[in-house]
């Protein structure tokens, strides 16, 4: 398979903050692959770079062999990138279903006038199908006349990962999708990512390292800004430089 993703020497300094440092990151197409690392480590600045809501400071990004380095996120968004937050980030005012339409006319339909945005646009039938489609994929279809406010956090981070799959999209980047659920929470989003996980590629940053090691084929660990390990997560995870940046060079239990 082709490289779908790929950076070459991605930086992204804040001030006297280097945030990611250098990091040479690839995903092929149809690979599901896992980003961990300690708080603070850069993976969600990593996230944001890819998905064009920072400008690196050095380095570029490839996507299906284009360079979008310099792409707004919408743009990024049309080409076939998705995106979830470590927050879930939804409009509580807003039913499910509108959520859910609203997201998918804000990225196909960027340059549509306001009129034609909001009264006819709302009825396209594409967007309709591919709506009705995403509430479907996460069992939502019961919920979506709700109020997002009366939605538990779990059904709305389904909510917010039905948003990124009604993009159609050919990448898509959880970030944290477990954080701030229950076990049962816990175990129905990972249940939904691996029924819809073989429609696209998938990078995933999570905490719950145990939760994901199944999930993924590949694991990249970053510490201090930069890619410390690759590989298999079962080998990954005893790499003694991986197992010193969670655990402490004393502990050698996982």
């Amino acid at each position: 398979m082709a490289e779908l993703i790929a950076t070459s020497g991605l930086t992204k300094r804040f001030g006297g903050l280097t945030a990611v440092n250098q990091v040479d990151f690839s995903v092929h197409e149809g690979d599901a692959a896992g980003v961990i690392g300690p708080n603070g480590s850069g993976k969600t600045t990593l996230f944001n770079l890819l998905s064009g809501f920072f400008p690196p400071t050095e380095g570029t990004i490839s996507f299906e062999g284009q360079d979008v380095t310099h792409l707004p996120p919408h743009r990024r968004v049309g080409l076939g990138m998705s995106r979830t937050f470590q927050l879930v980030s939804v409009f509580p005012s807003l039913s499910t279903w509108e959520n859910l339409v609203l997201s998918c006319l804000r990225f196909k339909d960027h340059q549509a006038s306001g009129v034609r945005f909001f009264f006819r646009r709302s009825q396209d039938r594409e967007i309709v199908e591919d709506c009705h489609q995403a509430l479907q994929s996460v069992g939502l279809e019961d919920k979506a006349p709700l109020p997002t406010s009366q939605l538990s956090y779990g059904d709305k981070r389904k909510l917010e990962i039905a948003m990124a799959l009604s993009l159609k999209p050919k990448l898509l980047l959880l970030d944290e999708p477990l954080a701030g659920l229950s076990d049962y929470e816990i175990g129905e989003v990972l249940q939904l990512i691996r029924q819809v996980k073989e429609s696209f590629t998938l990078v995933i940053i999570e905490h719950k390292i145990s939760k994901i090691v199944d999930l993924v084929g590949r694991l990249s660990v970053m510490n201090e800004g930069r890619i410390i390990a690759e590989g298999v997560p079962e080998q990954i995870l005893q790499d003694p430089a991986v197992r010193e940046c969670y655990w402490g060079k004393e502990d050698s239990q996982c």
